[in-house]
Parts: C-alpha cells; sequence; structure tokens
C-alpha cells in the first residue's frame, strides 16, 4: 500500500510515480493508494495515477483507491478515471478486493 498525502501535484507526483513503479517491478503489480491525506491534485497527480495504473496493468496487475475524499472522487469522475480505478471507502476494504492477488503491496 502507499499512502498519499498533502499535496499531490507537479511537484510530489513524479516521486509518488517512481516509488510505485519500484514496487511494481520488484514483483508487487497489486498496488493500494491510501488517498485519505491528499489536501490538493492536479492534472499531475491524476497523470500519476494513470500511469501507475498503466504499468501495473502492463504487469497483470492493478491499481485500487481507497480513503478518497469527496472532492477527489468528483475529479476522478470527471476525468473519467472513476470508470477503470475502482475505489473503496476504506484502506482495508481496498485491501480485502485485492486479497485474491498474491502480491498486493
Amino acid at each position: 500500500m502507499i499512502a498519499l498525502s498533502g499535496e499531490f501535484d507537479i511537484t510530489t507526483a513524479p516521486a509518488v510515480r517512481a516509488r510505485a513503479l519500484e514496487l511494481i517491478a520488484d514483483g508487487h503489480p497489486d498496488l493500494v493508494a491510501d488517498l485519505s491525506g491528499v489536501t490538493f491534485c492536479d492534472s499531475s497527480g491524476l497523470g500519476a495515477l494513470v500511469g501507475i495504473w498503466r504499468c501495473a496493468k502492463d504487469a497483470d496487475g492493478s491499481l485500487t483507491l481507497a480513503v478518497i475524499p469527496d472532492w477527489l472522487g468528483r475529479l476522478l469522475s470527471v476525468a473519467g478515471m472513476d470508470t477503470f480505478l475502482p475505489a473503496y471507502p476504506s484502506a482495508d476494504g481496498a485491501l480485502a478486493a485485492r486479497q485474491g492477488n498474491r502480491t498486493t503491496a
């Protein structure tokens, strides 16, 4: 699981993406991202989520979101990202949904 907090923007998105891709490369293609602490997200943050999702998918994995603030959920919906990024109201719920995957990180 990766937990994000603060601003998810042009300054922080590259490091988040790099860490997620590192986890995927290390054999953990099924990721859960806890977004409960995110206070702001710009197009760089959204782009990082798409990039992480694509890399996970290419590795036969997935990206699942957890504890999304309401404002971010609306942003993901407007961007159409809610159609391919499953979201759960709790980190435990997201982890349970991924439980069948042996490599969840």
